[in-house]
């Protein structure tokens, strides 16, 4: 089967297990809630009659948000437009930090971010403490090439195609009260053994964890279905918090590591033991 891949690159994003954990996600579902969305590769993908797409970088919603408003032309025609008024390209970088400094500025246009995106290292997101996006320039390796244009329209037009809903705010703070048996909320978070530019500066801490695994468990009292994907072990590091909780529940082994990422340089050997648990 053929998924949708989003044109955003996340650290831990889950297209390459898409055909395991689909596969154990409930057969009918009203509302997916995907709680920690990031780019998007889980949402677009579900089959439901509904879906939340809730993210707490705000502006990832917001930009997926204006992509399907706007449409795969108009987007384009911005994203074409910025390229050629800036020169961009895999060697201009001065191209690049002028338009960094322009969206930073306060001309908050999505589809400009958008476009640096596609023109930093690694085509990654990542904002300071000030909420300036602050990658590097992606010097002859990013561009919005023929490949990522074709991903990016095929993206858009299943967004347009869906009944998704937005939103931007803490797990914690999310109502997720009105849901019921035949919802489902999925959790992709950042995790807590694991080091990448979503958990650094003590961006998830075993506080967070331990919300959220509480979190679950109310939904689980409600008769809401949930499934939480994560790792009992990285490099050497073992998740207690999450072992111990997880034996209340149904625990799948997925086969996949993230071992070719940036964080696991210095031991691609290590394998995580990535799991997905559910409560049904």
């Amino acid at each position: 089967m053929e998924y949708v891949k989003s044109p955003l690159n996340y650290t831990g994003g889950k297209y390459k297990l898409l055909p395991q954990l689909l596969e154990l996600f409930p057969k009918q579902v009203n509302t997916f809630v995907d709680l920690f969305a990031g780019g998007g590769n889980v949402s677009v993908n579900v089959k439901a009659e509904k879906v939340v797409f809730n993210d707490l970088m705000w502006q990832v919603p917001e930009m997926l948000q204006e992509f399907k408003k706007i449409g795969v032309e108009e987007s384009l025609r911005k994203i074409d437009g910025y390229i050629s008024s800036y020169d961009l390209s895999k060697e201009n970088k001065e191209g690049y930090l002028a338009l960094r400094e322009l969206y930073n500025k306060g001309k908050s246009d999505p589809l400009m971010l958008y476009t640096l995106i596609c023109y930093s290292f690694n085509n990654q997101i990542r904002f300071n403490n000030k909420g300036a996006y602050n990658m590097p320039f992606g010097k002859d390796r990013s561009s919005f090439n023929p490949t990522l244009r074709e991903k990016f329209i095929i993206f858009v037009q299943r967004l347009q195609s869906m009944e998704i809903q937005f939103s931007s705010k803490d797990f914690r703070e999310l109502d997720l009260d009105t849901l019921g048996e035949n919802d489902f909320v999925y959790c992709d978070p950042p995790y807590l053994i694991t080091v990448a530019s979503y958990n650094e500066n003590g961006g998830w801490g075993e506080q967070a964890e331990r919300d959220l695994l509480a979190k679950l468990d109310t939904l689980d009292k409600a008769g809401v279905k949930f499934g939480l994907s994560n790792v009992f072990e990285s490099k050497g590091k073992e998740n207690i918090i999450l072992k111990e909780w997880a034996k209340g529940y149904t625990v799948h082994y997925l086969d996949h590591t993230y071992s070719n990422c940036s964080y696991h340089k210095k031991d691609k050997q290590s394998k995580d033991i990535e799991v997905f648990i559910t409560n049904y």
